[in-house]
């Protein structure tokens, strides 16, 4: 037999109207006795006032994150900060991991018609002129975290990618490094992701500096990046002293994959990535810190607020990101 809201308001030691709010109003009721109503809630299993609740006032209790490619080191962050704030609040949330366009495409075509969420979450990548028609159309917020446009967005959370990969480039030309190469992935879709904008990022500073040669190496997946750069720093006849490496993923491989060819890091190589990723500290890669659990927490909490109709101060934030300087980065040997 299913627990009643009264079962909940018994055991919880509270009114039936107090635990109508703890779900409904939440801000209406303090954080200890929400805390309370949702803990014994979840020990009676129940779930029939909340999907009651959803049906007056037109919510799901749902929202969804669309995220570009598979679950990554990032990825995962962004799942554990958004599961951070939404599982306290009775909110649930749906993944749709977006790899290729034709599930882009199904996506946008198939949510609006089921209206099955009352905020949608982007990580990472653009929404085109249709697509956020299509959102907008529906009346829920769209928050952003990382994408590379705010446009159509009601509020978002991320990094400059162009400032910091610059900061990384003048950390190497500081060094005295003055041919420096970019390893990044080819885009195999439409997908634009705003980590692309370290590509200008990269490029637009180089060539404002006087002196500084550059070299795009761009890859494939897998260890297709490794054997890459690998083939650029022997091929070439004046091979770069530095290279900047889109991620630590690939980052840390090349890392501990260049000594076995005799290539000495930092004294022949200096490498840098990008993100401070596990195991970034344990290998001493010089890399640019990103936290995408904050950003997501922050993310969480202003879908929240919007659906609630409140109005953000600062609907559109730029998070903080940090030089880690490490040991894979050192001057160049004369």
């Amino acid at each position: 037999m299913k627990a009643s809201v009264n079962d909940v308001a018994e055991r919880a030691g509270v009114s039936v109207s107090t635990v109508s709010r703890a779900f409904t109003r939440p801000e209406l009721v303090s954080e200890r006795t929400r805390k309370k109503v949702l803990q014994v809630a979840e020990e009676l299993n129940f779930s029939v006032f909340r999907s009651a609740a959803a049906l007056k006032r037109g919510q799901t209790f749902r929202i969804a994150l669309l995220s570009g490619g598979h679950i990554d080191w990032f990825a995962a962050r962004i799942l554990e900060g958004l599961n951070s704030v939404l599982h306290e609040t009775g909110y649930d949330f749906s993944i749709y991991a977006i790899s290729h366009d034709e599930e882009r495409a199904r996506f946008f075509e198939q949510l609006p018609v089921r209206r099955n969420a009352d905020a949608i979450i982007v990580s990472s990548f653009n929404l085109n002129r249709d697509e956020t028609e299509r959102l907008r159309a529906m009346g829920i917020p769209v928050v952003g975290i990382n994408v590379v446009s705010t446009d159509g967005f009601d509020a978002s959370i991320g990094i400059d990618d162009i400032g910091a990969i610059q900061m990384l480039v003048r950390h190497l030309v500081s060094l005295g490094h003055r041919r420096i190469a970019y390893l990044y992935e080819e885009a195999i879709s439409l997908l634009r992701f705003s980590s692309y904008r370290r590509v200008t990022g990269f490029t637009d500073l180089c060539d404002e500096l006087e002196g500084v040669s550059v070299t795009a190496i761009k890859v494939g997946n897998g260890d297709d990046c490794v054997n890459a750069a690998v083939t650029a720093l022997f091929s070439s006849s004046e091979p770069p002293t530095a290279i900047c490496v889109h991620q630590d993923s690939w980052a840390i491989p090349l890392f501990l994959r260049l000594p076995q060819y005799g290539i000495r890091i930092p004294e022949d190589l200096s490498i840098t990535g990008f993100d401070d990723s596990d195991f970034a500290e344990e290998v001493g890669l010089t890399t640019i810190r990103q936290c995408p659990r904050d950003m997501a927490v922050t993310a969480a909490r202003m879908a929240l607020d919007l659906i609630d109709g409140k109005t953000l101060e600062t609907p559109h934030i730029t998070a903080p990101v940090q030089l880690m300087l490490r040991h894979s980065t050192a001057a160049p040997r004369a």
